[in-house]
């Protein structure tokens, strides 16, 4: 019989849990959630690493690109189609693949997590590189499809990267990288949709947004790449443009009308006092980083 992994152990906590009150119930899963974070920090020197793989690839032209069944890889779906809205990356920059295909982002699909072959088909598909880098992700350790998938990875010469949420798992020999947050038994025995899947959202929500950060997505804590695809986003562009610049929201407005929307756009073309097109000379120049783009502007004597 297979060694249960981290993840599968009972936990002697929640032994009663059908015993309790709702009220219980809840302090009982706080109390087990409030030690998600420690775990993950256990793991901030491999996440850093990682964020500095990522962001390399990236710059050099490579993807960032999620893969996982179930709860795994709809959290990296999920953190994949995120990146477009919130730091204007094409949907090609950050992909996520689940065993089973998109219907499984809804449904179970039975079987798909066991079949390697499958991990390799969905890579090939979307032509994976040497270029990229690939995230694994397994909280037991042990998926079929994602280490099917890592070993095509490094076939190709791509970064492989594993994330498990138990230690000293089969993902390990076909990492280049390992970020293992061990969260201990689930409440209810083997649900990785809770802790661990907590912490993967945790885990996946570092290395984008700090990749997007390295690559210059922000300024200051500011969301200047985002895309204003909905009423809030723009109300927040103009919020934005407001801040970094000292223009009044009407002002705000018109010049990013005259920016076709681009923020970063915006803010060098005012504080530089230079035409849009300009402005984007300049940003291109600086590699996308707004801080670079407008320092004259931020030298004494100018």
């Amino acid at each position: 019989m297979t060694q249960l992994s981290d993840t599968e152990q009972r936990n002697t906590n929640s032994e009663a849990i059908d015993h309790l009150a709702s009220t219980e119930i809840v302090r009982l899963m706080n109390a087990e959630d409030a030690t998600i974070a420690g775990a993950v920090a256990t793991q901030q020197d491999q996440i850093a690493a990682a964020i500095d793989v990522i962001t390399d690839r990236i710059r050099a032209g490579g993807r960032l690109i999620y893969f996982g069944a179930g709860t795994s890889g709809r959290l990296g779906v999920l953190d994949a189609s995120e990146c477009p809205p919130t730091f204007s990356t094409p949907p090609e920059m950050v992909v996520g693949l689940i065993a089973g295909g998109h219907a499984a982002l809804t449904r179970a699909i039975e079987g798909a997590e066991d079949l390697p072959e499958s991990a390799v088909d969905d890579l090939r598909q979307i032509e994976l590189s040497s270029r990229d880098v690939v995230v694994g992700i397994a909280t037991s350790g042990r998926t079929p499809y994602v280490i099917g998938g890592l070993q095509y990875a490094q076939q190709l010469g791509a970064y492989a990267i594993g994330l498990a949420c138990t230690r000293n798992s089969q993902l390990e020999p076909n990492a280049d990288l390992m970020i293992v947050p061990v969260v201990g038994p689930e409440v209810v025995t083997g649900s990785t949709r809770l802790k661990a899947g907590t912490a993967t959202k945790m885990v996946l929500n570092m290395l984008t947004t700090g990749a997007m950060v390295r690559l210059g997505k922000t300024y200051g804590n500011l969301m200047v790449d985002l895309t204003a695809t909905n009423q809030k986003l723009h109300e927040r562009s103009c919020r934005i443009v407001s801040e970094v610049t000292g223009l009044s929201g009407e002002e705000a407005q018109r010049v990013l009308e005259e920016c076709d929307g681009q923020l970063k756009v915006a803010i060098v073309a005012t504080l530089l006092k230079v035409s849009p097109g300009e402005a984007r000379n300049r940003l291109h120049s600086a590699g996308g980083h707004l801080r670079e783009a407008i320092r004259p502007a931020q030298e004494p004597g100018t």
